[in-house]
C-alpha cells in the first residue's frame, strides 16, 4: 500500500458529506462508468435517494476511442428525463478533465439538463482541460506515468489502486 495514498472508504465518507451538501430537491446522480457507477450505487442507497441513479459512459464520445475501442461495461442507462434535470456527476478520479469532456457530450445526447454540477472521490490536478469539480473528497499527486483507479471488493469495499501506464498510452 502506497502511504502517500489515502484510504478510499475515508474518502467515500467526506464525498457522502459533499454530495449531500450538493443535493437539491429534484438532484439526480449520474455514475461515470466504473469507478463513479459503484460510488453513485452506494450513494444513492446511503442518501435514502429514491429510484435507480444513472449512469453514463465517456466511451462513444472519447478522443481517443480509436486506441481504447468500446468496453462491454461502457453502456449509459439514465432511468430519467435529461431535460430541465439538476444532474450531479460523479467520478472516482478526476484528471486531465477529458472524461468528463466525453460524458458531458454523451449527457446532451439525451437531452438538455437546467444544471450538472461534478463531484469526485479523487482530484489528481494536472488538467488538460478547463474542468473543475463543485466537489471533491481529496487530492492526490502522482507522476503522469501512474495511474490511479478505484476498486470494489465483493463485499463493495473501496480501495484505490495505482497502476504504471506504459509508454505511449
Amino acid at each position: 500500500m502506497n502511504p502517500n495514498i489515502p484510504n478510499a472508504e475515508s474518502l467515500y465518507q467526506e464525498l457522502l458529506r459533499g454530495v449531500k451538501s450538493l443535493l437539491r430537491q429534484d438532484t439526480k446522480l449520474v455514475g461515470i462508468t466504473s469507478g463513479g457507477a459503484w460510488l453513485v450505487e452506494r450513494l444513492q442507497k446511503d442518501l435514502g435517494l429514491p429510484g435507480a441513479p444513472g449512469i453514463i459512459s465517456s466511451a462513444m464520445h472519447r478522443d481517443d476511442f480509436a486506441r481504447r475501442g468500446l468496453a462491454a461495461s461502457a453502456q449509459t442507462h439514465l432511468p430519467f428525463d435529461v431535460n430541465g434535470a439538476d444532474i450531479l456527476l460523479l467520478d472516482d478520479v478526476l484528471y486531465t478533465g477529458r472524461t468528463i469532456r466525453a460524458v458531458l457530450n454523451e449527457l446532451f445526447d439525451f437531452g438538455r439538463p437546467a444544471c450538472v454540477r461534478l463531484a469526485v472521490l479523487v482530484d489528481r490536478g494536472d488538467r488538460q482541460l478547463p474542468v473543475a469539480a463543485n466537489f471533491a473528497a481529496g487530492q492526490v499527486e502522482l507522476p503522469s506515468n501512474q495511474s490511479l483507479a478505484l476498486d470494489r471488493d465483493a463485499q463493495g469495499g473501496f480501495a484505490l489502486k495505482i497502476e504504471q501506464l506504459e509508454e505511449g498510452a
